[in-house]
């Protein structure tokens, strides 16, 4: 006898679909050093762009813009807007802190053949917005979901995408010529990659750990937690599933501390 369907069987995605997801989401990474020469089809730059575009947006407002460089001349300018920046920031940094950041490669804007500038246009459908009355940058953090879209769909791709933003805005706005009215959300480098790093590299370098998810979780207030919650159990077996999985690709024979 077949049973019948709960709604929440409807819903839910195939084993194979929901596996795929999360497959983008723990494989992602902020790629700097292994972007290849082999050119982005269109076909596939397209896919990954309408992604972006089908972003959740308050008030269905879709700020952003997508400003996709090519032109080995424009990568040149941004590429010194980025050197300027860059070398500013080394100074803000102490002791080992500035010594290792000026080790870390940052950026691949030379390197990846497509670069995309998502850009957040804060007056599109005017003053009043439906969301956006109490909270400004409502605007803002909707751009931010259209990067969030554009990176998990590059991932199924096979894509590398890497975010910089060690930018003096004004100065970024000059190399691609975006108005003063729009705000630059996020450049990003875009192409195939010789591989995909099994954690994130300043995770990897030592910069920073990956915070305990169970340190982050509270109940009903701010503070309070309760590691006994069964939720918080959960949690905690996902968390260090996601870490030995990444730690078993690095320790593969042969693998040169990388995810395939």
């Amino acid at each position: 006898m077949t049973m019948p369907q709960t709604s929440q069987d409807r819903h839910a995605f195939t084993d194979a679909e929901r596996a795929a997801v999360y497959r983008s989401i723990f494989s992602r990474r902020d790629v700097r050093g292994q972007f290849l020469p082999k050119a982005v089809p269109d076909e596939v730059l397209s896919r990954v762009l309408t992604a972006a575009h089908h972003a959740p947006s308050v008030g269905f407002m879709q700020p952003w813009n997508f400003l996709v460089v090519r032109s080995h001349a424009v990568k040149q300018k941004i590429h010194s807007a980025f050197a300027t920046a860059h070398a500013e920031a080394a100074e803000m940094f102490e002791g080992e802190k500035r010594a290792t950041y000026k080790t870390l490669k940052l950026e691949g804007i030379l390197e990846s053949p497509v670069g995309i500038c998502i850009t957040c246009d804060r007056e599109r459908t005017g003053p009043v917005v439906v969301g956006r009355t109490h909270i400004k940058t409502m605007d803002l953090y909707s751009s931010v979901c259209a990067v969030q879209n554009l990176w998990l769909a590059a991932r199924a791709e096979g894509l590398g995408v890497g975010w910089v933003s060690i930018f003096n805005q004004s100065a970024l706005q000059a190399a691609l010529g975006i108005p003063k009215g729009i705000t630059p959300i996020a450049y990003l480098c875009v192409g195939y990659v010789s591989h995909f790093y099994a954690k994130p590299e300043l995770e990897a370098a030592g910069w920073l750990p990956r915070l305990p998810i169970e340190d982050l979780v509270y109940f009903d207030q701010w503070g309070s937690s309760d590691n006994q919650d069964p939720l918080v159990k959960c949690l905690m077996r996902e968390h260090a599933a996601v870490q030995a999985a990444a730690d078993d690709i690095l320790h593969q024979p042969g693998n040169d501390q990388r995810a395939a």
